[in-house]
């Protein structure tokens, strides 16, 4: 195989396999830095020798074997420097085995524990929320920092800060490789899922730049999100998170029109809308209500998306149930709003107008340009056209979405200027 051709067969093996490979050396290093730094070292390895050798009938065994013998070479100079413990070290050695020996067998365990032992690091509550999402992209969905940056729209430094202050903060928080237990399980699995939602959010509607998707963080997102549901199977807000993706991702086709513009949940060809994520996002919604799951914020979430799904057309919805599914959730202005749509759709536009003035003085949504959207959009079905044109207006000025901007504008000029 010529360079031109490995390259990009040697780029795919290492997005597929990192995640892995990183985990499974993190667990004994103790050091996601260093393991990252291994791993990239059996990268460059397979980029100096395949070419030649052409890449091997099971690519992963051979990153994972070249990156032990990096980090057994490692920790033998490490052995070498510190002279003054070998005594201490053989004693060691014959009460515990040779390090060595213990690294090489530990990296053959089962790979699913390690990789749940990543994300639970990677996603840890010491690092910020930016912090999270980007290390959990790098490490556990093997993009570059370069694609991170660009998902996100934000400089490729900025990315890379966020990665290596989220290394040093976890070396010197002491942050254990492990997976928590007890009452920390649930703190630390809601922090996981946080960050997961996170990814696919940004994905699903993008709150800056030109485009109303970015498909490729939705996909990871999912990736990561089945990942966990099935080295955790008996969490229910696993299948509640992974229901809600898959039904919400079922609609993505139909959320785009040709030119790239929105196009909104009751105006979408509900033909376009895939079946198999919805079937199985159904399945894990079921999944999740079968563990006791069916009052989870997420499960609770993924019923209000499946009220959606089962209804052939948008006339068919059952907007009732939407309305009371979100006296379920944790009560929040944005929850409020969300449900003032399902109460307008269910009762009528004055009614959910009622809930949505109740909250204009709210000062966390005061730059939040969904209020003013809803707000327009009931006053318009209420014949208050003036009164919606300026609503509409508003929010456009406070998206910083490109193609939302142009749909919100779009609607403030129907409107008419009286």
């Amino acid at each position: 195989m010529t360079d031109d051709e490995t390259r990009p067969a040697v780029a795919a093996v290492f997005r597929i396999e990192s995640a892995k490979l990183i985990a499974g050396l993190a667990r004994m290093v103790r050091d996601v830095g260093l393991a990252e730094e291994l791993a990239q070292d059996a990268l460059v390895a397979a980029l100096e020798h395949w070419p030649s050798s052409g890449v091997p009938d099971n690519p992963g065994a051979w990153l994972m074997a070249t990156a032990k013998r990096r980090a057994i070479d490692r920790l033998r100079r490490e052995r070498l420097s510190q002279r003054k413990h070998d005594e201490l070290s053989r004693e060691q050695d014959a009460a515990l085995g040779s390090p060595v020996e213990a690294l090489d067998e530990a990296l053959d365990d089962h790979v699913g524990d390690d990789l749940l032992r990543l994300l639970f690091v990677a996603c840890h509550p010491v690092l910020s929320p930016d912090a999270r999402v980007a290390l959990t992209l790098r490490l556990l969905g093997g993009l570059t920092t370069a694609e991170i940056a660009r998902a996100f729209l934000v400089p490729e430094a900025t990315i890379a800060q966020r990665v290596v202050r989220a290394r040093r903060t976890l070396a010197e928080a002491r942050v254990p490789f492990e997976v928590p237990r007890g009452a920390e399980l649930a703190a630390r699995l809601s922090s996981v899922l946080e960050v997961v939602y996170l990814i696919f959010n940004e994905g699903y509607a993008a709150t800056a730049g030109d485009d109303w998707m970015r498909p490729a963080l939705c996909e990871d997102a999912l990736r990561l999100g089945r990942i966990l549901a099935g080295l955790a199977p008996d969490e229910p807000e696993v299948h509640g998170l992974v229901a809600l993706m898959e039904i919400q991702a079922s609609r993505s086709r139909a959320r785009v029109g040709p030119t790239g513009e929105p196009v909104l949940l009751l105006e979408q060809n509900r033909g376009r809308w895939d079946q198999l994520l919805i079937h199985r996002g159904l399945a894990s919604l079921a999944r999740a209500e079968a563990l006791g799951g069916a009052r989870g914020p997420y499960a609770v979430q993924a019923a209000l998306a499946a009220c959606h799904a089962r209804a052939r057309t948008a006339e068919e919805t059952d907007w009732a149930r939407i309305a009371s599914l979100y006296e379920l959730l944790a009560p929040s202005p944005v929850v409020e709003l969300n449900r003032a749509v399902a109460v307008a759709m269910a009762y009528g536009p004055a009614a959910g107008l009622a809930v949505v003035d109740g909250l204009v003085g709210e000062g966390s949504l005061r730059d939040y340009h969904l209020l003013p959207s809803v707000r327009g959009d009931l006053l318009v079905r209420l014949g208050r056209v003036e009164e919606a044109r300026a609503e509409f207006e508003r929010a456009a000025s406070l998206t910083r979405n490109a193609r939302e901007r142009t749909l919100l504008l779009g609607r403030a000029s129907a409107c008419g200027r009286g």
